[in-house]
């Protein structure tokens, strides 16, 4: 991941993004989750753990082996699912995934979502390459499917994921099981919902090959193009609408090469124009991620989450792992067990409130914002110069002007402050 010795700046699905900060001080990681407008997106602390031999793990649909330990991990996650949608470990690996689909069926059934994987390769990856072993590993032994949102109605796909730490960052492109990786080395890298991995492969299943020849989809001529042979040759009209957001991110990201800071980051996910801050067609950006991960290791990684829909109407609030950090309830959905719809069989026959208490507040906020500007201006532009605060504050520390224990409970205080402001 060099230039000139500068990692380049990543954006993928428009809505991860990654950078490496000024005079390679810190990679920037950032990321939109676009999702069903009504689903309810928290955000959650599981503390590092071990576990006895032969235990088992729950996932979304099916359950598979566990490992003997699991790093502490942060999540931005629909509600109603075990997985992610993005997030860190306390190992510096931020990662997140986007929906694709190829030319690979999506085999029906229930397996390992996505989602499911990005936060296995969490628990289990102490560095961007370790996490994305895990995910093929797991990809070849459990598969990948399953209802991809909470309704009866059939969505699912095929995963693309953006794995990053202090050091490196990989994009890693999926079709069923099958997989080809690329480590970004230069430049400015930018997907959306479509297959970008062409001939720069630096890891791949070991049967890719010989499936694509095997399929009729490739003559063995030539270089081998992972984007051209996998590609659908009829795609979802998803896949056909994320272009703007390409074409957008990647401009965006071009103004900005080599100057990339939280702050960009966080202006780029709220970008409207280019959909990257996406409200359309029953999907809207219902949770948004940006993480700062020094390269100097004795310095503490920031993860800044929404926890609410629409960034340009949300704030940035920073998550810092600590010992023992102070449990942010306001921002977790309330469980059901064994009554929830999601595991009664057959699944997805009813709904439940699965809102938190900063998603009813900032609920409430947006409709004000909407039927009274003045006033619902007014309280934005008060959460944002508490945002300004909370980075003013991660840039002293960086600098080594505020000791990085003093703001272990900033994520707690922030969404404790934007709860009272709402109200």
């Amino acid at each position: 991941m060099v230039k000139g010795r500068r990692l380049a700046p990543l954006c993928l699905d428009v809505k991860h993004c990654q950078s490496l900060g000024g005079c390679l001080r810190e990679v920037i990681f950032g990321k939109n989750s676009d999702r069903p407008r009504d689903e309810v997106q928290e955000v959650v602390y599981h503390p590092a753990a071990s576990h006895p031999p032969g235990s088992t793990l729950e996932c979304t649909y099916i359950q598979i082996p566990q490992v003997e330990k699991t790093y502490a991990v942060v999540l931005s996650k629909p509600a109603w699912l075990w997985g992610a949608e993005m997030g860190a470990n306390d190992q510096g690996v931020c990662i997140g995934n986007e929906a694709v689909w190829t030319r690979e069926p999506v085999v029906p059934g229930e397996a390992l979502l996505g989602m499911d994987l990005v936060r296995l390769g969490l628990e289990r990856g102490d560095s961007a390459w370790v996490a994305l072993t895990v995910i093929t590993g797991l990809l070849e032994q459990h598969g990948q499917g399953g209802q991809c949102k909470e309704d009866p109605e059939p969505f699912s796909y095929h995963n693309t994921f953006l794995l990053v730490d202090r050091n490196e960052a990989w994009v890693l492109e999926t079709a069923g099981r099958l997989w080809v990786a690329q480590k970004i080395s230069e430049g400015v890298k930018n997907i959306s919902n479509q297959l970008t991995i062409q001939t720069e492969i630096s890891a791949e299943h070991p049967e890719l090959r010989s499936v694509a020849k095997a399929q009729g989809w490739w003559d063995g001529q030539g270089e081998f193009n992972f984007s051209h042979v996998f590609s659908p040759e009829n795609p979802p009209a998803r896949m056909e609408l994320a272009k703007k957001r390409y074409n957008g991110g990647t401009e965006l990201l071009q103004q900005h090469d080599g100057t990339v800071t939280a702050e960009v980051m966080m202006s780029i996910l709220r970008d409207k124009p280019s959909g990257i801050c996406m409200d359309s067609g029953g999907f809207r950006t219902t949770g948004s991620m940006v993480s700062v991960l020094p390269r100097d290791t004795s310095l503490p990684c920031i993860h800044f989450f929404t926890a609410t829909p629409d960034p340009s109407r949300s704030i940035f609030k920073p998550f810092i792992f600590s010992d023992c950090p102070t449990p942010v309830l306001r921002v977790v959905s309330p469980q059901f067990g064994p009554n929830d719809p999601v595991r009664k069989q057959p699944r997805f026959q009813g709904r439940v409130d699965r809102r938190h208490d900063l998603y009813k507040a900032h609920q409430v906020a947006l409709s004000i914002m909407e039927t009274k500007p003045n006033e619902g201006l007014a309280v934005y532009d008060i959460l944002r110069d508490l945002e300004s605060q909370c980075l003013s504050e991660i840039s002293a520390m960086l600098g080594g002007e505020i000791p990085g224990d003093e703001l272990g409970d900033l994520f707690f205080d922030c969404v404790d402050t934007e709860i009272k402001f709402y109200q």
